[in-house]
Parts: structure tokens; sequence; C-alpha cells
């Protein structure tokens, strides 16, 4: 079997994302694509898959549960406490093995939802195991698998089952708040993956483990209960068992895991917000840097992009040119291709449409 391809930064063709020319793609033709009848419509969440340049539902059981070799589109429709106004953020999701064509094709057919719903919608690119923490406050926990979506909807018998191993963890804590939301992600079995910190869950089929690690949380052990809950209810005749620690102990869990593995690079430490400018005043479109690092250098003649901690953000003024739009996105993709955080989400904000992410970041 071909290996499947692993997402390329270096591959991301965005440069027509939010131009003019993506913008005037008939309304008609977005009113015709049979996947966003009612989207918008409603407060609440709705997200689609991209399938063969198509655009499918997403069934909502699996809400929260993306394959590493799909790409997804999920949007978001909301209203501010105390007004009627329907608000959106749309956001195109990238697996790690998902292919040119199928993240080419999200960032595509989100476009063509923005302009359904009027250019409301903020619009953000998010990459597999690095969502930004808007994305990740959606969901109670985020489930990461390897694969295709289509393994998701077949039934495996528990005898002929292949052993797998899911990470449920905390995510990191946020700057004066705790985030209670918790990932449940696939990883390899390895030795190397196993923590002390966190719960672990073992599915064999016939039997599903549920490996409490000595420092794990109570929400972390909660979290791994209900998902071995909802795989029991999924199997039959499976049966549960919970270890609290030690799990390499255990002949038939040992069994499974392999010694090598690799390690962790370690975390990229931030040196500090960077600003840039993207402007064709002078008859080329460049992007410079910007030595005053302040919402105060913010100029409606042209685009920005702004490098923060947790976020990469494209500031669209309300009088820049159809060049300087149409390029934020692509620009800010390659600037991080250059960098040790390709993967940083991207989110695109329009003047006057600036959300508590963006003036939080500064």
């Amino acid at each position: 079997m071909q290996k499947a391809k692993k997402y390329d930064w270096k591959d991301s063709n965005l440069a027509l994302f939010g131009s003019d020319t993506e913008k005037k793609v008939k309304k008609e033709s977005a009113e015709s694509e049979p996947a966003w009848n009612g989207a918008g419509q409603d407060v609440g969440m709705q997200i689609w898959r991209i399938n063969k340049f198509k655009v499918e539902a997403w069934p909502k059981e699996q809400y929260g549960e993306f394959f590493n070799g799909d790409s997804y589109i999920i949007l978001n429709t909301y209203k501010n406490e105390g007004e009627d106004e329907l608000l959106y953020d749309v956001h195109f999701w990238i697996g790690k093995y998902s292919t040119q064509d199928e993240y080419g094709t999200a960032a595509y057919k989100t476009v063509e939802l923005d302009t359904l719903l009027d250019d409301k919608p903020v619009q953000h690119r998010e990459v597999g195991s690095h969502e930004s923490n808007l994305f990740k406050s959606y969901f109670p926990a985020i489930k990461l698998l390897k694969g295709g979506a289509d393994t998701g909807f077949n039934r495996v018998l528990p005898e002929a089952y292949t052993p797998r191993l899911f990470h449920v963890k905390k995510l990191q804590k946020q700057k004066r708040k705790t985030n209670k939301k918790i990932s449940v992600r696939e990883v390899s079995l390895k030795k190397s993956n196993y923590s002390e910190d966190d719960v672990f869950i073992l599915d064999l089929g016939n039997s599903i483990y549920q490996i409490n690690g000595d420092n794990s949380t109570h929400d972390e052990k909660y979290a791994a209960a209900q998902e071995v809950t909802r795989l029991l209810g999924c199997r039959g005749k499976a049966r549960k068992h919970i270890i609290d620690g030690a799990p390499f102990e255990n002949p038939e869990i040992a069994g499974h895991f392999k010694d090598a593995g690799k390690k962790e690079k370690p975390a990229v430490e931030w040196g500090g917000n960077k600003l840039f400018v993207i402007s064709d005043n002078d008859g080329s479109l460049d992007m410079d840097p910007v030595e005053n690092v302040s919402k105060d250098s913010l100029d409606s003649n042209n685009v920005y992009v702004l490098d923060s901690e947790n976020e990469c953000f494209v500031w669209v003024g309300a009088e820049a040119s159809v060049d300087e739009r149409k390029n934020g996105l692509s620009y800010a993709a390659n600037y991080l291709n250059k960098t040790d955080y390709p993967w940083k989400a991207i989110s695109v904000i329009a003047q006057g449409k600036e959300n508590d992410h963006f003036n939080a970041a500064w």
C-alpha cells in the first residue's frame, strides 16, 4: 500500500484565497452547493469533510473527531449577548496527511461559504494537532485519528481489530484561565509515547484498557471513561479494564508496545510579537517588517500580518488594494513556512471586525 503523502507546507497554494476573483465566484454557485443548504441560518456548529473535491456533511455524533488524512470545514454561528445579528467563524482544518487537492478544495470552499454569508465570517486556517484556542473551545474533547474518514464508517469486528492507542490529555493552561478542554489523540504504540502525567486508552478490540497515569487529572480520567464507554457501545462484547499506573507490568499491555520511538521536539521559545505590512504603494507588492509592533501602526490602506505567540493574524484594511487583500493569507503562510512553527493557526480579520482573540494578542 502506498504511503500517504505528508502535508507539505510549501505546497500551500493559497494565493487566491480571499481575492476579488474568489469573492466574485457567483453567489448563485454557492447557493447551488447542496452542502450549504441551511448553513449559518441558526446558532450552532456545522462541520463538513472534503471528499474527492466535494463537500460532505460530517455526522454530528463525530463532531470533535478528525482524521489526519482529511480536510474539513467548520462553521460556528453565534450571537453576541443581547444582540440578534448572526455572527460567524469559519475554519478550514488540514490534516497532517491531507492531500493538496483536499486542503486546496477546503480553502476554496471556505471562500465560497464566506461569499454565501455575505463576507461576514472571520476566516481561519487550522492545522491538525496545532489548533487555535478558539477552535479548541468548540469541543469538550478533540479526537485526532489516523487514516481517512472512510475508516470511521466501517464496523470493525473485535477479532480482526488493529490495536490502537489514544492519548487523553488536558490542553495547556492559558494565561489567567484554566482550560479544561481535553484532547484525545491517536498515537503510535511506543513506550516513549507513554507518560505518567496523562491517561491512555489501549483499544485491543475485545479488551479496552484505560491506563491512568499516576499524575493524571480527574478531568482526564473522566474524559477517558466517556470515550471508553462510547467505544464499548460500538463494540458489543468488549471488556473494560482500568489500570492505575505501571502499564508495562501487564504482559497483555506490554506486548503491544515497541521500545523505539522518536523524542519529541523541544518547545519553541517565543521571542515576542512580530508585525509585517503587505503593501503595493511603491508599485510592487512586498511584505516588510514594521518596527512599532502596535495596533497604532495599522493603516487602513494596507494589509498586516501579526505573528503572535499562539496565532498568526492577517488584518485587512478597509481601503487595501485588491492585490494586498488577495495575497494576505498566502504571504502569512509563506512566512510561517520559514519559521520553526509552520503549523501555526492563521486568522483573517477585516478592519472593523476585530475579535477578542485579535485584541488580546498584542
